[in-house]
């Protein structure tokens, strides 16, 4: 009996009826034709065939052309436990019998066996943020309605988590009973903002994981006569919801993590300098893929129409424990925290952009220079002078000049995906540069 007949039986004996063997689209959104357990021997040969063309951002084969055959990896199905009719499997897309260049889970599995090739295995912790609301008479409210009446944040407020419950216990409990892990969850700072922190795990499983983590959210939330929102910036006078990308590098064959000097202090390694000079060295054509939306930007502000500082980063530069600027290294963790990343990123291609930057940064021994620890919210320009240039691109139309003309982003996505991600976002752009707002009709219809 072959793998997949062996598994095919355990699902039905556990009671699931279908199987989606999921790719995704160029936002991250997963992708399946729906296949009824029995048929998972002939799925697992590759008898699904995908019309790709016809999706978001995953190239241009015409109806002329062979479809893209799904080959998933059945050793990481995951039965979901908030329906256990279903199973999901994580599937890796090949058109004539190879890997599909415009396939985002292929881009990060040629990442992934580049940093093994040069002795690494890449290791990822996420912090998701997200916003749960209800559509009302009124527009979007939060989950718990008194998080409106609060005109401060109520950010870590026992009593705004404790009437969340109702969504945030059915989310641990299942992302536990899929041996995640979590250590922590919270009401984050906006009203109806929530963030969970649960084990890192190699860079593949974790941008899988958060594949799943987005349908679960928006499952439990439905249950609740919610949305979950992924939009990095719903609201232009709250918190912006970033997810952070937490990553480091451990010795192939030890596990040893080696971005830790080594010497049993807090102190990182010259390699990882040279990892977080590489991220650094790429910034603007990182932050086209993991700050992926024109919504994007409007995050990267230091207050806005804010009533407190937006906690968000603003500069190109690294520090220690300095959450206003891109890179953070932790002093209670041995990794690299890029905390530009929003939460419409699409993980497996982000992970891939920020692992290639880190790993080019120690192909060429780059240096990041000495830490910048201060509060850049405060400092004039002049001061912000001294360190160099920090900008970072103020909209998608600057990431993507950054992202047309770098060379690994280029070796990353490849030619034809990259061609394609640019052409799709430039276009995204060019229709939001072409839409007349709100504020433009309030501003100007009578004034001129």
């Amino acid at each position: 009996m072959t793998q997949a007949q062996e598994l095919r039986d355990q699902l039905i004996e556990q009671g699931v009826e279908y199987v989606f063997g999921w790719y995704t689209d160029i936002h991250g959104v997963p992708k399946s034709k729906c296949v009824p357990v029995r048929s998972l021997p002939s799925m697992a040969k590759g008898s699904e065939l995908y019309t790709v063309g016809a999706l978001e951002g995953m190239g241009e084969l015409g109806p002329h052309e062979d479809e893209c055959a799904g080959m998933p990896e059945l050793d990481r199905l995951v039965v979901l436990p908030w329906d256990k009719r279903f199973a999901l499997v994580p599937t890796r897309l090949h058109l004539d019998g190879v890997p599909y260049e415009q396939d985002a889970r292929n881009t990060l599995v040629r990442q992934v066996e580049a940093a093994a090739a040069a002795g690494f295995t890449a290791n990822v912790g996420i912090e998701p943020e997200f916003y749960v609301v209800r559509e009302t008479a009124d527009g979007w409210q939060p989950l718990v309605a008194s998080d409106r009446v609060h005109a401060k944040t109520r950010g870590y407020d026992v009593e705004a988590t404790i009437l969340a419950e109702p969504f945030l216990g059915p989310m641990v409990r299942h992302m536990n009973s899929l041996g995640w892990g979590v250590y922590s969850f919270d009401h984050e700072g906006g009203d109806g903002q929530y963030e969970f922190n649960f084990d890192y795990t190699d860079a593949l499983t974790m941008a899988d994981q958060m594949v799943l983590f987005r349908l679960m959210a928006k499952a439990v939330a439905r249950e609740n006569g919610c949305i979950a929102t992924f939009m990095p910036k719903p609201f232009q006078d709250d918190f912006g919801s970033a997810a952070h990308i937490n990553i480091s590098l451990a010795d192939l064959h030890t596990g040893e993590n080696v971005f830790a000097a080594g010497d049993g202090t807090p102190a990182y390694s010259d390699l990882s300098r040279h990892f977080v000079a590489g991220v650094l060295a790429h910034a603007g054509a990182i932050n086209a893929v993991i700050c992926p939306t024109v919504n994007s930007y409007k995050r990267f502000t230091s207050k806005g129409f804010m009533d407190e500082i937006s906690w968000a980063p603003v500069h190109r530069a690294w520090g220690e424990n300095n959450r206003t600027l891109m890179c953070r290294m932790p002093v209670n963790r041995h990794c690299l925290e890029v905390r530009t990343a929003d939460s419409a990123v699409n993980y497996h291609l982000g992970i891939a952009m920020v692992l290639a930057a880190g790993l080019d940064g120690i192909k060429r021994q780059l240096d990041a220079g000495e830490p910048l620890n201060r509060d850049t919210y405060k400092l004039s320009k002049e001061e912000l002078a001294q360190y160099g240039n920090l900008a970072l691109p103020a909209t998608l139309d600057e990431a993507l000049d950054e992202f047309e003309t770098d060379d690994v982003a280029k070796d990353v996505f490849g030619a034809d995906f990259h061609a394609t991600y640019l052409a799709y976002k430039r276009q995204e752009a060019h229709e939001y540069r072409s839409v007349v707002t709100d504020w433009e009709t309030r501003t100007y219809l009578q004034r001129i």
